[in-house]
């Protein structure tokens, strides 16, 4: 079974759910996968708790994999599992970069040493990849796309260069297939699914197969995942956005929608005991492209949540601007009654997670429930 890894700080579960979709496209292959969403092993779906899971747990499923007869298997790989090792000495048979923007500077502490890590893997696949049997020039090394749209992409580029990989630049500037009559709003889900398509080209998916796939992918996962509700007068998404990158991302995804004279709305939060420096960022970036702010809370874990929420007002600039309701089912509740018909409300940092952590317990919670119920 070939295994490929997708890293990056934003994109990666997109990246490679879509990768899979690309593969099982394919006669004779069958593509198992690991997300932070959940694990395919090619015959029944679970949630790890991981976004990468640690080896003995990973070669489990992997052995499942391998019974239920997948060819392939692509998984997220995290910075924490890049520098904790935790993908072993599995050999893979290449990669993708997608970006690299501030997170999880608690455990790195700087933006460099994130930087060093996120490169590292491309050494890793290049170190444990087979000698190649044939002097093809680069082709014969294993591939590894490198998305130049994102942030850090070119000094990844400059990185992993020289390393012995076929590595590919992939960019929404020259793309290489055509993305007309794709569901996936933004342009960053346009880099996403390039860098999917390259990979899979590379790892032996005909470029045709690719191209009747890309009109069928559909929102998942909290992904930009529109949520219906007939009582309910604006349109509204779930989505993962968690950092000031991904944000700006989905916000100027979203501006892209909102029809001229509405509102753009955005409820969220930042979660507690994870990289405070980048709080006011968040604020920043929601005060800079949203008309309406409603900053409550994520998971805020061990923290107080008001410590957080004042944290974000800091970078909002005008505090008064925008709502403060730290109980989260009420600042959604609080949107949906106010926004008017026509208006746009994104609704950040939780996606697909079904559960709310508050001093050490989590109790259930579902952003995507929380607007079904909404009456």
């Amino acid at each position: 079974m070939k295994v490929w890894g997708i890293t990056g700080t934003n994109g990666k579960t997109t990246c490679t759910w879509i990768f899979a979709e690309f593969l099982n496209a394919c006669p004779g292959r069958t593509c198992g996968y690991l997300t932070t969403v959940e694990v395919f092993d090619g015959k029944d779906r679970y949630y790890t708790g991981y976004t990468t899971p640690p080896l003995v747990q990973l070669k489990e499923i992997f052995a499942k994999m391998e019974a239920n007869g997948c060819t392939d298997c692509v998984m997220e790989v995290s910075s924490h599992a890049i520098h904790q090792r935790r993908t072993g000495d599995t050999i893979f048979s290449g990669g993708a970069f997608t970006n690299l923007s501030e997170d999880h500077l608690d455990y790195h502490k700087t933006m460099e040493e994130y930087f060093r890590v996120k490169a590292s893997f491309a050494k890793q696949i290049a170190d444990e990849a087979p000698a190649p049997t044939a002097d093809n020039g680069r082709k014969d090394f294993p591939p590894y796309a490198v998305c130049l749209d994102g942030e850090n992409g070119h000094e990844m580029l400059a990185a992993v260069g020289s390393l012995p990989l076929n590595v590919i630049p992939v960019s929404c500037k020259a793309p290489k297939f055509c993305l007309n009559g794709l569901q996936l709003a933004g342009d960053y889900n346009r880099s996403n699914v390039l860098v999917a398509a390259t990979l899979a080209e590379a790892a032996g998916v005909p470029h045709e197969t690719i191209q009747q796939v890309i009109p069928t992918l559909r929102p998942r996962w909290g992904r930009l995942e529109r949520v219906e509700n007939p009582h309910v007068r604006a349109t509204v998404y779930v989505d993962f956005a968690h950092t000031p990158d991904g944000l700006e991302k989905v916000l100027s995804a979203a501006r892209g929608f909102t029809p001229s004279g509405a509102r753009l709305w955005v409820v969220f939060g930042a979660g507690g005991d994870r990289d405070p420096m980048k709080r006011p960022l968040m604020g920043a970036a929601c005060a800079k492209l949203a008309d309406r702010l409603v900053v409550t809370s994520d998971n805020p874990r061990s923290e107080d949540p008001m410590k957080i929420i004042e944290a974000i007002l800091a970078g909002v600039g005008e505090p008064d601007a925008c709502v403060v309701e730290p109980d989260r089912a009420k600042a959604i509740r609080y949107a949906l009654t106010n926004a008017a018909a026509g208006d746009v409300v994104i609704i950040a940092g939780k996606g697909h997670e079904t559960t709310q952590e508050i001093k050490g317990v989590k109790h259930p919670f579902d952003d995507r429930e929380v607007v079904r119920a909404f009456a």
